[in-house]
């Protein structure tokens, strides 16, 4: 059974969308804080998370930011906040989206819906393609399918499902162009997200080496991995 873990200092927004989501086959642990979600993360982590960004003790990006230091999970943020400021911030910080809460319980069932299938796709091509299973050396850059591993010039760069699909696909042909519309297909990403991810991706790279230049774009045509 699906666990999905709900953080949110609003009791009424959690009742009804925890209600609704155990009717629909969903285990469901409820935080009304972030440190008390974080605590409980530290030992057990959910399969999924969504978060408010305003919850009191460690705000919802404070927590999405320690998260991502550990875990790959989907985490959707769902907010009374509307900044498209705030959806760019926590796309770029690693969401996996961004639903505001005047939008319906069916629809953000729907979303998190997408959002598992899109996961379980991506577990599927990993686990049955022979070829992807295999680690991938181009130059500096080393990825292993199996164990969700990355590094770049022997350091270890924690990527989400999304980001590790994206890097692949690029690097599987060195020097090749990746247009948009392959990348989105390949990582089950929309043309809204596309451009948040890749950059996340730069800067995750960048953190463990300031130089980090493989990944070129192309304006108006895609990204290209270039193998030094």
């Amino acid at each position: 059974m699906l666990r999905i873990a709900l953080v949110d200092g609003d009791r009424n927004i959690l009742t009804a969308l925890s209600t609704m989501l155990e009717a629909e086959g969903f285990e469901i642990e409820i935080y009304y804080d972030g440190q008390a979600a974080w605590e409980a993360f530290t030992k057990n982590m959910p399969d999924l998370a969504v978060l408010e960004i305003k919850i009191p003790n460690l705000d919802g990006m404070d927590l999405l930011q320690r998260m991502r230091q550990k875990t790959a999970i989907p985490i959707i943020f769902l907010t009374t906040k509307t900044d498209e400021i705030d959806e760019v911030l926590g796309l770029r910080m690693g969401a996996d989206d961004y639903i505001k809460k005047s939008c319906s319980n069916r629809i953000i069932l729907e979303r998190i819906r997408m959002i598992m299938r899109r996961q379980e796709a991506i577990t599927s091509i990993i686990q049955i393609k022979t070829e992807d299973t295999k680690v991938m050396e181009r130059g500096p850059l080393l990825m292993d399918p199996l164990r969700h591993g990355v590094t770049w010039r022997g350091s270890d760069v924690a990527l989400t499902v999304t980001e590790f699909i994206l890097l692949q696909a690029m690097a599987v042909r060195p020097g090749f162009v990746k247009s948009r519309d392959q990348l989105m297909d390949v990582a089950y990403v929309d043309d809204r997200t596309i451009d948040s991810h890749i950059k996340r991706l730069r800067k995750k790279l960048r953190m463990v080496d300031e130089g980090f230049n493989a990944i070129e774009t192309l304006y108006g045509i895609g990204y290209r991995y270039n193998e030094e």
